[in-house]
């Protein structure tokens, strides 16, 4: 586990929460998924202009991993039956996903994907 070094809360005295260092950046190509198993979790990490984003690596409606989908303005659509969700809020955008996904903080630092896990 590693703990980005410039991590606010880390000097303040809060509790720091578990950041585990991804990827790098360069390994992320834009708007092309990328599946990490990150403390036993399926993760889909995007990159999208200016900014990365982590969602369970997990359809809501018929657990198909996320990664193999595709992107398109800030969303990721599950491949076998095209419900789509937003990469920001984890929102279901349609059926026949009703049910947001999990979304992770992500942290870019020095060109380091952190991505934080509970």
């Amino acid at each position: 586990m590693s703990t980005p070094p410039d991590d606010p809360q880390t000097a303040a005295g809060y509790a720091v929460p578990h950041w585990i260092e991804a990827c790098q950046l360069d390994d992320l190509t834009v708007d092309q998924p990328h599946g990490l198993r990150l403390s036993g979790r399926s993760i889909c990490v995007v990159l999208t202009p200016g900014e990365v984003f982590a969602v369970h690596d997990a359809c809501t409606h018929g657990a198909i991993p996320l990664s193999e989908g595709e992107v398109d303005h800030c969303a990721i659509e599950c491949w076998l039956h095209g419900s789509r969700f937003d990469l920001r809020t984890g929102e279901a955008l349609n059926p026949p996903a009703t049910e947001a996904v999990r979304t992770f903080p992500v942290q870019v630092i020095g060109g380091t994907v952190y991505i934080e896990i509970d």
